[in-house]
């Protein structure tokens, strides 16, 4: 599918029932998506770390190498979907990620690790940007906010289900939580492959290099990516520093499990409703960066958790936070994106999670050792919350135009 050649909602050979059938499908696809990672991905710190001896930071350092690369890549995939079609990339991608999770299952040391990490990296990097390439163009400025809040309900019940999956898998053994992962990831591929629409490429695509240019000239949206790679160093520290200390404080894996099923009820209850209703009085910008201060602060708060109870609740806080910032980071990126090339606008919004969540992996790792070696265990959390103020703060000041509630 050619995400780029059309504006929203407007693709040429489709009729509403069509671009329906492909939206559900890809809610269908983005629930085996975010599953299939939640179950797998947020225990592969736990089981390095504490199952294999590895030292955190270099665990930090594995995590960082495949969002950087993930990331890093996505601007080529969103290139390549503009080029040569959305469904192609994310069939690809849904594949490579696949044999990446597999190949996670025989990884029993560091150098197999980070190939591991980077062969699901690469599988994500071709399928993200053509994925949300896919939603921008089958919604409209209408439509999209409400889909988004769908979407993220949708995410917010898998990243539920998947956790506790990966827990309950991890009892018989690490491999069979990689490979199960692996499926659904393989079972996207035949989502995808039945449920998108194919369009007729144009028989001659536009250069590489004409969506680049397109972005260049938006400084409205390279100011939002930029700011963004604040919030996303603040926001992967959920996959890292949160489930070491969950595991410190609770005494056992299980409290990773309830800690993440907490988040995601939350998301659950909250995602659809809440963000629905707050847009009465505020813009999405607004609650973007409500949304950001409200988890630096619960963030902040961890400082001073002394017991699960005390850290769950600060949890509680951060989902809440990130309940109001995921569907509006997503409807501004979107909103600000030229249609002419939606591949390379949304693969170039993935720099800011390649970049922060890159250094925001191995910064929390780095810091979580530090702080277990000596005698600041609030380090971390001070700076996490810094850094996630100051994200608020400039998308406040970068966003003003864009203050009024639609």
């Amino acid at each position: 599918m050619n995400a780029s050649a059309a504006p929203a909602a407007g693709l040429p050979g489709l009729d509403d029932a069509a671009r329906k059938r492909a939206l559900a499908g890809l809610l269908v696809y983005t629930f085996f998506m975010v599953a299939g990672f939640a179950m797998l991905m947020p225990l592969v710190a736990v089981h390095y770390v504490d199952s294999l001896g590895m030292a955190a930071a270099a665990v930090g350092l594995a995590l960082a190498v495949r969002q950087l690369l993930q990331q890093g890549l996505a601007l080529l995939g969103g290139m390549l979907s503009d080029r040569f079609g959305a469904r192609r990339m994310i069939c690809l991608g849904v594949l490579l990620r696949a044999a990446g999770f597999a190949s996670l299952a025989f990884a029993a040391d560091l150098p197999l690790l980070l190939a591991a990490m980077a062969l699901s990296a690469l599988g994500g990097a071709m399928f993200e940007a053509p994925y949300q390439a896919s939603i921008a163009a089958l919604t409209d400025a209408q439509t999209r906010p409400r889909y988004y809040a769908i979407s993220n309900w949708i995410s917010g019940v898998a990243t539920t289900l998947g956790p506790l999956l990966g827990v309950a898998l991890l009892r018989f053994d690490f491999r069979v939580v990689c490979l199960a992962a692996a499926a659904c990831f393989a079972l996207n591929f035949v989502i995808a492959l039945k449920l998108l629409p194919k369009f007729e490429m144009p028989p001659q695509p536009p250069p590489l290099r004409h969506g680049l240019g397109l972005v260049r000239r938006n400084r409205a949206f390279v100011a939002l990516v930029g700011w963004l790679m604040l919030y996303w160093f603040l926001a992967v520290q959920i996959n890292i520093s949160f489930p070491l200390l969950a595991q410190a404080l609770a005494g056992s894996v299980d409290g990773v499990g309830a800690m993440f099923a907490l988040s995601a009820g939350i998301t659950v209850a909250l995602q659809y409703g809440l963000v629905r209703w707050l847009e009465r009085w505020l813009s999405a910008a607004q609650l973007l960066v409500l949304g950001i201060a409200l988890m630096a602060l619960s963030t902040g708060a961890i400082a001073w958790a002394a017991t699960y109870p005390q850290l769950l609740a600060c949890v509680a806080g951060y989902a809440v936070g990130a309940v109001l910032t995921r569907p509006t980071q997503q409807t501004l990126i979107a909103g600000l994106a030229d249609a002419r090339a939606l591949g390379t606008f949304l693969g170039v919004s993935s720099l800011s999670l390649a970049v922060g969540g890159g250094l925001g992996n191995i910064a929390g790792g780095w810091l979580m050792d530090a702080a277990a070696s000596g005698a600041r265990p609030w380090l971390p959390w001070a700076v996490f919350c810094a850094i996630g103020l100051l994200s608020a703060f400039g998308l406040h000041r970068a966003l003003r135009q864009r203050a009024a509630p639609a």
